[in-house]
């Protein structure tokens, strides 16, 4: 396989991964320790990911604390393929905040009720992802960069 055609495959696994997904692992590291919490997301393209977070709750904290995360888009499963980054969490507000809203709906429909309650939305910019596939050889990993 050339560089081309790996570089392309490796996109393509990643985009149906995450198209695949509806939840992920989000990780945080702030004053009150670090702390991994399950979140609804959608993409917005393939270094881009939306989601809501409530107001009130350990993971925003963190977030506004240090917007660094790192994240795992994964049945659980190694044998499946599974997604790990890291990247920049942001709260954003006004246009951008309903557009989130919107592009999570859509893609995570049972979220709905979640958004009449106090949450705030975040965009997470993933600059590289890696990805792997251990039935297919991918083991380390494969990185995909921005």
């Amino acid at each position: 396989m050339t560089s081309t055609e790996e570089h392309s495959a490796i996109e393509a696994l990643l985009h149906r991964t995450l198209a695949a997904h509806k939840s992920m692992f989000l990780a945080t590291a702030g004053s009150d320790g670090s702390w991994v919490s399950g979140v609804y997301f959608a993409e917005d393209g393939l270094h881009t990911l939306v989601l809501v977070l409530e107001e009130r709750g350990r993971t925003l904290k963190a977030i506004k604390e240090n917007p660094e995360v790192a994240l795992v888009v994964s049945t659980g499963s190694p044998m499946e393929p599974f997604l790990q980054a890291r990247g920049t969490a942001v709260v954003v507000d006004g246009a951008e905040d309903e557009a989130v809203r919107q592009r999570l709906v859509t893609k995570v429909p049972e979220v709905e009720p979640f958004l009449a309650t106090p949450i705030r939305a975040v965009k997470v910019s993933v600059p590289s992802w890696r990805v792997t596939d251990i039935p297919n050889g991918w083991l380390p990993g494969k990185d995909f960069s921005a």
